[in-house]
C-alpha cells in the first residue's frame, strides 16, 4: 500500500512538472499567434477574418459594448453579450487579459487570451488546455489502468481488514462493558473503560443527588437567596428571592441590580464585592427586610458574593410595639403612683387637718384602684401575645354575658344619666367565656364612658345567616375622623387632656381587638365627631 502511495506521488510529481512546462509553451504560442492576427485584423478588418481560413484556435472579435463582431465556429448574431467575460474586461482596462474555464469534456478547459486594438475593440483567441490527469491518462494509461486495479484490491482488502478490526470496537455497548467480548488485545482497553465508567456514574450520581437536596433545600425556603459572579450578574436564585424583592424571573444573564436598585440593596451587593460582611433593612411594599451580603472566595481569589434576604416585619413591628408598649406602661404607671406618693408624703408630714384625711385617702384609694385596673389590663393583654390564657373553647350563652354586663354598668350609666337600651336574640356560640364577656364589658362601658349627659347606649346581639354580630351604639362625642385608625391601638387616647377626668386605661378597645381576633372576629367602626359611635364585631 506505501509503495503503491510512493508511485503514485511520484507519478503526479513528474507530470505535474511536464504539465507545467508544456502549458507555458502552449500559452504562449496561443499568444503569439493572436499578435499575428491582430495586425492582420488593424490593416484589413473582417475581411482578414474571413480570408484567414480554418485554424486550430477559436477566433472572437468583440466590440467595445461586448456585442460579436466575427467568430471562427459559431454565427455571430446567435452569440450573447461578451463584455461581462473576464479576459474581454482585463483587455479593456489594461490591453490584454486572459481566463480559464472548463469545458464539458471531462478533465479539459478552455484557455482565453484577449487584446485591445486601436479602435477599442477586442480580439480574443482560445484553445484547449488538458489537465495533469488528461495528460495522465494519455501518457501512461497502461500504467494508471494497473496502478487503479492495484487500488481497487488494495482497498477492498483494507476494508475487509480495517472492518475486522473495528467490527468489535464499534459493537461494544459502554453501559454495559463488563458483558463484552472481544479480541484479546482490546481487553485491556475495556477493563479501563469500565473503571472509569464506574467512576464517573458513581460521581454522577453524587452530584445529581447533592444537587437534588441543594434544590429541595434552598426552593423550600422562606429566605431568599442570590448568589452573583464579580461581573453581579446572577447565577442563582431561589423562588423565594424574587417572591420578596418582588422582582420577575431572571433570564439569561442579568445584573443582580435589576432585582432592586434601593441605596441599602446596591451598597450591600458593592460591600459584598469589595470583601467585607454587611448587614441592612430594606423597606418594600410596607414590609420590611434584612439583606445580609458576604463575599464569596474561590482559592483566595474573590469569585462573587452572596446574598440572604430575610423578612422581619413581623420582628421589628414587634420591637416598636414593645418599645412603645414599655414607654406607655411606664408613662401610665408613673401618673398613679405619683398621686399615691405625693397624698401619702403630706399625710406623713402631719400637716393635712383630720377632716381632710379622708379625702386624701380616698385620693389615694382611687389611685391604687386605678393602678390595680390598669395592671389586670396590661396582664389580659400579655396573656393575649403569648396565648397563655385559657384557650379552651366551649358553648357559652352570649345573650346572657351582654345581660350581665348591662345589669353592672347600668348604675355606672345612671350616674351619668345615659340610658341603656338591649335588642339580644338568644345566642350560643363557641368561645372563651372570659374574653368574651371583657369584650362585652369594654365596649358598653366606652358607650357610657364617652357619651353626653342624657345620652343613650344602644346594644344590639343578632345571628343571621351564620354570623353572629354584636353591636353598640352610643350618641357620644363621637371619634374625628384622622384619629378612628388608632383607637384600637394601646394606650391611645383621642382627648388625652380629658382622659384622667374621664377615667380608664386605654387598653379597653385594644382588648376588644385581641378578643375578636381570638375568636376569628372581625371589628366595624362608625363614627361621627359630636352624634355618635357605633362599634360591631362579626363572629
Amino acid at each position: 500500500m506505501q509503495s503503491c502511495f510512493i508511485l503514485c506521488l511520484s507519478v503526479i510529481i513528474i507530470m505535474g512538472m511536464l504539465y507545467k512546462y508544456f502549458s507555458k509553451i502552449t500559452m504562449n504560442e496561443i499568444k503569439n499567434e493572436l499578435t499575428f492576427i491582430s495586425a492582420g485584423v488593424e490593416q484589413n478588418g473582417k475581411e482578414y477574418l474571413e480570408k484567414l481560413g480554418k485554424v486550430d484556435s477559436r477566433i472572437t472579435w468583440i466590440q467595445e459594448n461586448g456585442d460579436i463582431i466575427y467568430d471562427s465556429e459559431m454565427n455571430e448574431d446567435e452569440m450573447e453579450n461578451h463584455k461581462d467575460r473576464q479576459e474581454v474586461i482585463e483587455a479593456l482596462k489594461a490591453g490584454s487579459g486572459e481566463s480559464y474555464r472548463f469545458s464539458n469534456t471531462m478533465g479539459k478547459m478552455s484557455y482565453y487570451y484577449a487584446t485591445l486594438l486601436e479602435d477599442n475593440s477586442v480580439l480574443r483567441i482560445s484553445g484547449t488546455r488538458y489537465t495533469v490527469i488528461s495528460l495522465l491518462m494519455g501518457l501512461t494509461t497502461p500504467f494508471l489502468l494497473v496502478l487503479s486495479i492495484a487500488f481497487i484490491i488494495s482497498i477492498f482488502v483494507s476494508r475487509k481488514i480495517s472492518e475486522n478490526i473495528t467490527r468489535p470496537i464499534n459493537e461494544i455497548d459502554l453501559r454495559n462493558i463488563d458483558k463484552v467480548d472481544t479480541y484479546e488485545e482490546l481487553t485491556p482497553f475495556i477493563r479501563k473503560i469500565a473503571h472509569q465508567n464506574k467512576k464517573i456514574q458513581s460521581q454522577v450520581n453524587e452530584l445529581r443527588q447533592k444537587q437534588q437536596e441543594f434544590d429541595t433545600i434552598t426552593e423550600n425556603m422562606s429566605e431568599g437567596l442570590l448568589v452573583f459572579d464579580k461581573n453581579t450578574d446572577v447565577i442563582f436564585y431561589n423562588t423565594s428571592a424574587l417572591k420578596l424583592l418582588g422582582a420577575d424571573d431572571v433570564l439569561g444573564k442579568q445584573s443582580v441590580y435589576v432585582l432592586n436598585r434601593s441605596e441599602a440593596f446596591v451598597n450591600a451587593v458593592n460591600l459584598a464585592l469589595s470583601g467585607e460582611h454587611s448587614e441592612c433593612n430594606i423597606k418594600l411594599d410596607e414590609r420590611i427586610y434584612q439583606i445580609i451580603a458576604n463575599p464569596v472566595y474561590n482559592e483566595n481569589h474573590l469569585a462573587g458574593g452572596i446574598i440572604i434576604i430575610v423578612d422581619v416585619t413581623e420582628k421589628e413591628e414587634r420591637e416598636n410595639l414593645r418599645r412603645e408598649f414599655s414607654a406607655n406602661v411606664s408613662h401610665e404607671l408613673k401618673t398613679p403612683l405619683t398621686s399615691i406618693s405625693g397624698f401619702a408624703e403630706i399625710m406623713k408630714s402631719g400637716i393635712v387637718p383630720e377632716e381632710d384625711m379622708k379625702k386624701f385617702a380616698g385620693n389615694i384609694y382611687n389611685e391604687a384602684k386605678r393602678l390595680i385596673t390598669l395592671v389586670g389590663d396590661i396582664i389580659k393583654l400579655s396573656k393575649f401575645d403569648e396565648n397563655s390564657g385559657n384557650t379552651e373553647f366551649e358553648d357559652i350563652d352570649f345573650t346572657g354575658i351582654v345581660n350581665d354586663n348591662i345589669r353592672r354598668l347600668t348604675q355606672v350609666a345612671s350616674e351619668k344619666s345615659v340610658v341603656i337600651e338591649s335588642e339580644c336574640d338568644d345566642v350560643i356560640m363557641k368561645g372563651i367565656p372570659s374574653v368574651i364577656d371583657e369584650m362585652v364589658y369594654n365596649l358598653i362601658e366606652n358607650a357610657i364612658k364617652y357619651n353626653k349627659e342624657d345620652g343613650k347606649v344602644i346594644v344590639i346581639l343578632k345571628e343571621t345567616d351564620g354570623k353572629i354580630k354584636f353591636s353598640v351604639e352610643d350618641t357620644g362625642i363621637g371619634i374625628p375622623y384622622g384619629e378612628q385608625p388608632r383607637v384600637f391601638e394601646r394606650f391611645y387616647r383621642v382627648d388625652k387632656s380629658h382622659s384622667k377626668e374621664i377615667g380608664g386605661t386605654g387598653l379597653g378597645l385594644s382588648i376588644v381587638k385581641h378578643g375578636a381576633a381570638t375568636h376569628n372576629g372581625n371589628i366595624e367602626l362608625v363614627s361621627e365627631p359630636e352624634k355618635g359611635t357605633k362599634i360591631t364585631v362579626v363572629f
